[in-house]
Parts: structure tokens; sequence; C-alpha cells
């Protein structure tokens, strides 16, 4: 199991840049692909992006594809969410998350450890 602590989050105004991180301990980060996720109220958790093991695969779901950018470091066992023209509906807790299988997977339940989450929250 490795555990996840995520950081980053915060209020911005509509338009405006975050950038989360996610520290990994207790396995070989590098063992892991990587995903973010996010969770606002009332509604269910969905993809945002995934990174796999050397980097070489990255998806992004459609509603991010452009502003948001995944990517890692292994040697500092981090993924990193660089998130830009951020907008309300962006809103939500974002959580990451590891998934010890080969394939890079988009969906919640095929990633076995999982963050506390970080609240983003961006005003119009």
């Amino acid at each position: 199991q490795v555990q996840l602590v995520e950081s980053g989050g915060g209020l911005v105004e509509a338009g405006g840049s975050l950038r989360l991180s996610c520290a990994a301990s207790g396995r070989t980060f590098s063992n892991y692909n990587m995903g973010w996720f996010r969770q606002a109220p009332g509604k269910e958790r969905e993809f945002v992006a995934t990174i796999s093991r050397s980097s070489s695969i990255t998806y992004y779901a459609d509603s991010v594809k452009g502003r948001f950018t995944i990517s890692r470091d292994n040697a500092k066992n981090t993924v990193y969410l660089q998130m830009n023209s951020l907008k309300p509906e962006d809103t939500a807790v974002y959580y990451c998350a590891a998934d010890p299988r080969l394939g890079v997977s988009r969906t919640p339940r095929e990633y076995r450890d999982w963050g506390q989450g970080t609240q983003v929250t961006v005003s119009s």
C-alpha cells in the first residue's frame, strides 16, 4: 500500500491557476500509475487525469483537456496537476490515487490507494 498526501488546493478566481501536488510514501512510487480525480458536492467522483509509471502515457478528461497538465517526478515520489484557466465548474475536492496494475485506467474503482483530498474552489 502507498500513502498519498495532496496539497496545493485553495480559493482562486476564474481564469486563475493552481498547482496540486501529491506526495507518496510507503512503496516504490515508480511502480504505480497515478491518477487525479475530483468530486463536487452531490456528484460522483470523476476522472480528471492519469499518468503512467514512466510518464509515457497521459489521459485527460475532455472537460480539462488543454487546461490541465499531469506530471510526475519519480525521484521525488510526487505527482502534480497544473491547472490553468480555471472555471467555477472545476470547484471540487481533488484526490490523487495510485494503481499498481499494468494498464492505465480512467476508472476510480480500479485505483487502490487514495489520498485524503484537497479542496479547490474557483470563484466567478
